[in-house]
């Protein structure tokens, strides 16, 4: 158990070497004031001492993940055959995968990972861009889901080219930031816009045939794009009010990403009892 926890703590410190060594915070942070930015509680185990940061936050995206990972896998068990019912299992599994990256890089070890024995903080790790990685083809596989379930023929196979094509090149994009590196094919506001036309195409197609057909499975899954939605929206509102940074002057810690991750979870919560037992493919 000891020695398990020692090779964990120097994976923690270890995981952002190569050329993201280059890449730090602007403004610089130092160790000192990563600490003074955010909440934090020191854990003990065997002889390492890890720093928990961001506690709350840390709890919620990570029930994030194990949640969307078990509906991930529920999806899988239920399939009967079906292949939207598969690859909804994949993308939520991916999702959830990647909830779990995110929080332990930007939250709950990201002193261990980015500022442990340095003098500057990290910009980024492995971790975030395996994050990134697999959010991105988690979208792009809720595509293929969408073309099964909601379209046939030349559109149906149109959506997957883009799909599979926008995976391929969304990886060697970010391969590219990371190895240059450019900083931007390896941030979030890109993961944003290569991620924006699938979530787009979802509306329209949900959208357009709702309206044509009246089908109680383009309604459900017309209202998880509408949530989606407005999840992102009241994250980035949130975040250009500035309440985190006024709260947090006065002790209380809650910032965008718990707006982002508690809309997701109950986003979530309706993927599992609306779109599992209503989903399947379109003949």
């Amino acid at each position: 158990m000891k020695r398990t926890l020692s090779l964990l703590f120097l994976f923690l410190t270890l995981s952002a070497c190569g050329r993201l060594d280059g890449i730090s915070y602007e403004p610089p942070q130092t160790p000192e004031t990563w600490l003074q930015i955010q909440p934090y509680t020191k854990i003990h185990l065997a002889s390492q001492d890890i720093i928990f940061v961001q506690p709350s936050t840390s709890f919620i995206v990570y029930f994030l993940g194990l949640l969307t990972i078990g509906i991930g896998i529920q999806f899988l068990r239920i399939r009967k055959g079906q292949q939207s019912r598969l690859w909804w299992g994949i993308a939520l599994l991916l999702w959830g995968i990647g909830a779990l990256l995110a929080g332990t890089s930007y939250e709950a070890f990201s002193y261990d990972i980015k500022c442990a024995g340095r003098d500057l903080c990290l910009w980024t790790s492995w971790w975030e861009i395996l994050y990134l990685i697999v959010t991105i083809w988690s979208v792009d596989a809720m595509l293929l889901a969408v073309s099964y379930s909601s379209t046939t023929g030349r559109l149906r196979k149109g959506l997957s080219l883009y799909a599979i094509l926008n995976a391929v090149l969304y990886f060697i994009l970010v391969m590219i930031g990371v190895f240059t590196p450019v900083k931007f094919l390896i941030s979030f506001e890109f993961l944003l816009i290569v991620g924006f036309p699938g979530i787009l195409a979802f509306f329209f197609i949900n959208g357009l045939r709702y309206k044509r057909t009246r089908q109680p499975l383009d309604k459900v899954l017309l209202v998880t794009w509408v949530w989606l939605g407005i999840t992102i929206i009241a994250y980035f509102v949130y975040y250009i009010s500035g309440n985190a940074v006024a709260l947090w002057a006065k002790g209380i810690w809650f910032t965008e990403n718990d707006v982002l991750h508690i809309g997701l979870i109950i986003w979530m919560l309706y993927i599992a009892f609306r779109i599992a037992p209503s989903t399947k493919d379109l003949a």
